[in-house]
């Protein structure tokens, strides 16, 4: 399925149907290829990410994924999950709180934490966890239902 197609099967949830306490997760595995795109797309080519001899020489010891294309997953969620369609994204804050490599298999968690009826804005916990449950990101969304 192309990605086209993949956007006809985004799911929806109207502000009515939303609670508090709700959660949806994704799971992505990171790859060179997605640190490699990324870089391209955005033109932060910080040798960090791409050269492996200047990472090994690094605090981490290895080149890392961009906090920025791990957090970039948030709004996957968000707009394909949990709300889904007819989500406009107003604010996301962010903490780092570790590394993400090459290989790593991130989870990443919104769980709707408050709502404001009267213009249906609702306010997300988004954290970001690897495969060993350690939270890599740590956020806050606010986003608005189009209905």
């Amino acid at each position: 399925m192309n990605i086209h197609e993949q956007a006809k099967h985004v799911i929806e949830k109207a502000y009515d149907e939303l609670h508090i306490g709700d959660k949806a997760q994704i799971v992505k595995t990171i790859t060179d290829e997605d640190i490699v795109t990324f870089a391209k797309l955005t033109g932060d080519v910080n040798p960090i990410h791409l050269d492996d001899e200047f990472a090994q020489k690094t605090f981490f010891k290895g080149r890392i994924a961009h906090g920025m294309l791990t957090a970039s997953f948030i709004s996957t969620i968000l707009g394909t999950q949990l709300p889904g369609t007819n989500t406009i994204y107003l604010s996301q804050n962010l903490k780092f709180k570790a590394p993400v490599k090459i290989g790593d298999t991130v989870t990443v968690v919104a769980e709707v934490v408050g709502k404001r009826d009267d213009k249906k804005i609702i306010t997300l916990q988004t954290n970001v966890f690897n495969q060993h449950q350690k939270m890599v990101v740590e956020g806050e969304a606010m986003v608005m239902k189009m209905e």
